[in-house]
């Protein structure tokens, strides 16, 4: 799937959250994409959170960075 489409798409999702906090939004979002995106499109959103996330909203790019904590493939949290 393109890059731009993934973005549009987790940016909708945020959308959907923004009237929570930050980080409940960011929460939220990551609990929408691990339950109903598939492994190829959450891998997907992590490289562009890794390579271009100027395209992504706050939320998205926390939200990747908690998918990728929680699944073993990221930094462990400071």
């Amino acid at each position: 799937m393109q890059a731009e489409k993934l973005a549009r798409m987790a940016n909708q999702i945020a959308t959907a959250f923004a009237h929570l906090p930050a980080a409940r939004a960011a929460e939220r979002v990551a609990g929408h994409i691990r339950d109903f995106w598939d492994p190829r499109m959450r891998a997907g959103l992590a490289r562009i959170a890794a390579e271009r996330p100027e395209i992504l909203s706050p939320a998205v790019v926390e939200a990747s960075r908690q998918l990728e904590t929680a699944a073993g493939t990221g930094p462990s949290p400071q």
